[in-house]
């Protein structure tokens, strides 16, 4: 298939953020254009929406816990085994 090209005024911020966003699906904005286009086409109108994954509070809590945990390992308990976890949960450690 040939290719044309094509020039379209973008205001910059919303250029560059498209690029940023894009950077982290893997597409660039060419592919990223040519991605709605076809799918515009596909469903005769505008089908989707692409979007960063935002965690929610409870996620992102969780991933800073974890952080803390690897730069800090000694502040944290360390288990032997799933059993000897569970053991100290039920009491019976």
């Amino acid at each position: 298939m040939s290719k044309v090209s094509t020039s379209v005024s973008i205001d910059t911020d919303v250029k560059v953020k498209a690029q940023e966003l894009f950077a982290d699906l893997g597409l660039d904005l060419s592919t990223a254009i040519n991605i709605f286009l076809k799918q515009c086409i596909r469903e005769n109108g505008i089908p989707f929406s692409i979007q960063r994954e935002v965690p929610n509070v409870d996620t992102i809590a969780a991933m800073k816990e974890a952080e803390e945990m690897q730069k800090h390992p000694e502040k944290y308990k360390r288990y032997s085994s799933f059993s000897e976890l569970l053991r100290e949960m039920e009491g019976r450690a």
